[in-house]
């Protein structure tokens, strides 16, 4: 028996080609969704509008792919037929042809799909240790004055750099660590760079290079660099690639910019930003000025409300001095009488020891000794007196006052005063010469001569002679 054809009942609903193919599109989208998958490209199309159109094939199937020129424009690779990608999109249905097809996001060398996932473990291992939380960036300087830069010396990333700060904060004084940015040394290099950087007095760091594939920028997701980015003392700007890279170095800098010159304009600031800086700054020092004069001036009121009139306070001490005297009056009669007390108590007690006895027994003795010393004094004197008048007459004796007071006298010199100066005694009349002035010395005074003539002869005979006969 044949088969027989299926027979619709007029009942059932009938579908529309579009409606069919609008059917499988939404039953597709919804349980496919977005997809990665890495073939072979192949007819690769690039119309005026400027989307890519190709297919993507392997050994057993292919698949037409789609890539609007918004996505297109973002891939740095030189797309042509035979070349090994990955692709990610969503996958759909064209609904005018009918036709299975991607619609692609991303696509990327398939080489790098490895990458892309060391790549993404990194980034999980670094996020578990909580160096991607922002509580840790540090915040940039808002006036640097020293920036240092590690970049390749060669690189456009550079020249965009010193462009965007000679046009926008020209004094900025800049340190360049030259540094290779992809290859096999430029991870050491980059590691000795970010270490010479944290040895230098600068206020932020910007690491920088210019764009390319995952792989010319690997340098920037090693996990050497990345942590020498941590320990770098001063703040670190990652610049790394355009505006869609990624790097690493992004996630544990301080400050991620999308592209070189972004960062430039992010560590400088403009003209206005600085006037807008010193008018806040004015306008907060003349406000706390203000506010310091007001408190000073409250102070200034309270001061003078608890300063005293200088009578008061001399009034004050005085009553002080007043009361202070009395208190030392009292003081000193205490005192008095404590020491009266204490001297009347001592001459109670030496009362009790009086020594009337003995001061009356040494009295007598002294009263004897006194006789005694009166007696031995006036013999004594009587003594001395007896001697004195026995040497008064062995003196008058030989005095030679007695013989002049029988009218001798003694001729001496006029140059020569008795009792101060050797009087030259004229015992011959070779010492006197004519006009020679002399004295005579008598028994009641002297007479000055004058000597008018010398006699060799006695003018009354020789008295001696005289007395003998």
């Amino acid at each position: 028996m044949s088969a027989r054809p299926p027979r619709f009942e007029s009942s059932q609903s009938v579908l529309s080609v579009s409606q069919l193919a609008r059917r499988a599109r939404l039953l597709i989208e919804e349980h496919l969704g977005e997809v990665s998958v890495e073939g072979e490209l192949s007819n690769f199309r690039r119309p005026g509008s400027g989307h890519w159109y190709f297919t993507l094939k392997d050994q057993g199937a292919q698949i037409r792919c789609a890539m609007f020129a918004g996505r297109n424009r973002l891939v740095k690779l030189n797309v042509q037929d035979g070349l090994q990608v990955r692709l990610t999109g969503r996958v759909s249905l064209y609904e005018p042809r009918g036709d299975f097809q991607l619609i692609v996001d991303h696509l990327e060398p398939a080489g790098e799909g490895a990458l892309r996932a060391a790549f993404e473990a990194l980034k999980e291992k670094l996020a578990g240790e909580g160096l991607f939380d922002e509580a840790r960036k540090r915040p940039l300087p808002e006036h640097p004055r020293h920036l240092t830069i590690i970049s390749s010396s060669s690189g456009a990333a550079l020249r965009d750099v010193l462009h965007v700060i000679e046009r926008r904060f020209p004094g900025l004084a800049i340190t360049l660590i030259p540094s290779a940015v992809q290859g096999d040394g430029a991870e050491r290099q980059l590691i000795s760079a970010l270490e010479r950087a944290g040895t230098l007095n600068t206020d932020l760091v910007l690491l920088t290079r210019g764009g390319g594939s995952l792989e010319d920028l690997w340098s920037f997701n090693l996990e050497s660099v990345a942590r020498a980015v941590i320990a770098c003392p001063h703040p670190v700007v990652s610049a790394i690639g355009h505006q869609t890279d990624f790097a690493i170095t992004d996630f544990v800098a301080d400050v991620r910019a999308p592209t070189p010159s972004a960062a430039a304009e992010m560590i400088t600031p403009t003209r206005a930003d600085l006037l807008s800086v010193v008018g806040g700054r004015f306008d907060r020092l003349s406000r706390a000025i203000t506010h310091t004069l007001r408190f000073q001036r409250q102070a200034l009121g309270g001061l003078d409300a608890r300063l005293l009139d200088p009578a008061s306070r001399i009034a004050q001490r005085m009553m002080q001095v007043d009361e202070l005297e009395t208190r030392l009056g009292r003081a000193l009669a205490a005192g008095n009488r404590q020491r009266a007390a204490r001297t009347e108590s001592a001459a109670r007690a030496l009362g009790l020891l009086a020594p009337a006895r003995q001061i009356a027994e040494h009295g007598r003795r002294v009263g004897g000794l006194g006789d005694r010393l009166k007696a031995l004094v006036g013999r004594s004197v009587t003594d001395r007196r007896n001697a004195l008048a026995a040497g008064a007459r062995a003196l008058t004796a030989v005095s030679p006052l007695s013989t002049l007071s029988r009218g001798y006298s003694v001729l001496v010199h006029a140059d020569g005063i008795p009792g101060e100066a050797p009087a030259r005694t004229i015992t011959s009349i070779s010492q006197a010469r004519s006009g020679d002035p002399i004295r005579a010395l008598l028994a009641d005074g002297s007479l000055n001569l004058t000597v008018t003539d010398i006699l060799d002869e006695p003018p009354l005979g020789n008295p001696v002679l005289d007395a003998d006969q």
